[in-house]
């Protein structure tokens, strides 16, 4: 056995204690205080090495923080696209100061077996994207360095200076199976260069586009400890990194379990005597005939409704009044019968588990109050609140802005549109407010940060699209004079291309050989 003397033993017990002051104190900075963990200082202590290292998003993740407090502020918005190639990124940088780095782009662009957003694809593709943006945006800021101290104090202000060090916001998507995995990627993320990180509360490759089913979200508890999982693993590393918490709730038909109450609610039952739907399901495929138009006209027959609806369509109002008045937030399904039962005298017919699907998924009611229910559950924990709204109705985005905003003034909100809403003005979509949609969030709600994640598939598909078809009838000469013309005669700085030596980095190369080489590089 290896003993170790009391001076070693009181020397390691002093970096531990030391260890915990200092990360007390970081907790106390103007970047965390909000921040409420359930965990405490001595047990980061404890799960960190010996030697923290200095996390390299950190102060991206600083100026992101001040970016959006700023924002926040004066009642405006960031704006960016996703994106995950690095040449795209730096002329995102003349316009924007952040970017995106999304899963579903990520899984059609950077993977060898491309395919539709099921996150299925390997846990380190995004963490790779981000380090290869990263990486890029440190290149891009040293060469334009280079060339600027190239050139005298007063010839530089003529020259372009743009700010490629942009904060990286990171899709984490459903954190990719067991908290250990999300702990490894989000360590994977905040080393590789990410600012931002947010993670969502849909089941992993349960998706479905074509079919008239949609998302399946998994249970408020499982939701909570990946938001956990994320913010403790940042304070393991001391990392800044901004965690968004994004609710995925809306648009989705399923959950894949009723293992927390606080779900109970929004469960949808059968209150008609029915067989269970997978057995007609299973019977129409049997016998040859849709298996769809089945399940439709299962729902039809079966009554579906949560067990508050079913309540209330078998009592009077005084009745369900009562009733009422025992439930709360969190009631579990067996306390509501008990209540149901005490108001009305008799039990309810209600069964969840005869509309559960081929997977187990239970069906389930999404609603504005479901998604903020869940968004203030995660939200002491995290830095911005998102709520993905597919389609979205104006009416249903006011109202979560506003109910999260009552009980968290102040708050900031990410936000992200889609590429085919077609904005109706009955879903509250007037002209005016469509044409402002992101100016009115930023000023009305507070989202500070907005993006565009369809811009590098539909609308860089749309340009290349309409360049191929004119390479292809005009060749060089349609070349020559409809973009390579414009692009070098641009004023006053022409469009960045291989040729531009400031850009491509040529004139950093040559300075290499030049510093070997003894000359002096740097001019004043």
């Amino acid at each position: 056995m290896q003993y170790q003397a009391n001076n070693v033993l009181e020397a390691e017990q002093k970096s531990f204690d030391d260890s915990v002051r200092a990360i007390e104190e970081w907790w106390k900075t103007p970047r965390q205080q909000h921040i409420k963990r359930p965990y405490s200082a001595k047990t980061i202590a404890a799960l960190r090495g010996s030697e923290t290292l200095p996390c390299v998003s950190s102060a991206a993740a600083l100026k992101l923080w001040d970016m959006l407090r700023e924002h926040r502020a004066k009642g405006t918005a960031e704006l960016t696209f996703g994106a995950t190639d690095p040449v795209a990124v730096s002329q995102m940088a003349k316009h924007m100061r952040t970017v995106y780095v999304s899963g579903g782009l990520s899984g059609f662009s950077e993977n060898n077996y491309p395919g539709m957003d099921h996150a299925d694809y390997p846990w380190d593709t995004v963490p790779k994207v981000v380090d290869k943006i990263f990486r890029s945006e440190v290149w891009h800021d040293q060469r334009q360095r280079q060339f600027r101290m190239s050139h005298k104090l007063r010839d530089r202000t003529s020259l372009e200076n743009w700010d490629y060090l942009m904060p990286i916001v990171a899709d984490g998507d459903m954190g990719f199976g067991s908290l250990t995995t999300t702990i490894k990627s989000t360590k994977a993320l905040a080393e590789s260069g990410a600012a931002g990180i947010h993670i969502d509360d849909l089941a992993i490759g349960l998706k479905k586009f074509t079919v008239g089913q949609g998302r399946t979200v998994v249970p408020t508890s499982e939701y909570a400890d990946r938001v956990k999982a994320i913010r403790l693993q940042l304070d393991i590393m001391g990392a800044e990194t901004l965690l968004f918490a994004r609710c995925d709730t809306d648009h989705a038909d399923f959950i894949t379990s009723v293992v927390d109450p606080r779900d109970h609610e929004y469960v949808l039952g059968a209150t008609k005597d029915v067989k269970p739907l997978q057995q007609v399901m299973n019977e129409a495929i049997a016998s040859g005939n849709s298996a769809l138009e089945a399940r439709t006209r299962w729902i039809a027959s079966a009554g579906l409704k949560t067990f508050d609806e079913a309540v209330q369509a078998v009592c009077n109002k005084d009745q369900f009044n009562q009733y009422q008045a025992h439930i709360s937030y969190g009631t579990s399904l067996s306390q509501r019968r008990a209540a149901a039962r005490a108001a009305t005298g008799a039990d309810v017919g209600f069964d969840w588990e005869l509309p559960r699907s081929q997977n187990g998924q239970y069906m389930f009611r999404q609603t504005v109050k479901t998604i903020v229910e869940r968004a203030l559950v995660v939200a002491p924990l995290s830095d911005l609140s998102w709520s993905r709204m597919d389609s979205p109705n104006y009416h249903d985005i006011k109202e979560y802005h506003e109910t999260m905003l009552s009980h968290l003034p102040g708050r900031m909100f990410a936000f992200a549109w889609g590429g085919e809403w077609p904005f109706p003005e009955s879903a509250g979509w007037t002209p005016e407010r469509r044409k402002n949609a992101s100016a009115i969030l930023a000023k009305d709600f507070g989202v500070v940060w907005q993006v565009q994640p369809m811009y590098m598939i539909q609308g860089v598909n749309m340009e290349i699209e309409r360049s191929a078809e004119m390479w292809t009838k005009e060749g060089i000469g349609g070349y020559y004079d409809k973009i390579q013309t414009v692009a070098v005669s641009r004023k006053p700085f022409k469009v960045d291309g291989y040729e531009k030596m400031s850009w491509c980095g040529g004139h950093l190369s040559d300075a290499f050989f030049a510093a070997v080489s003894g000359e002096e590089i740097s001019q004043r």
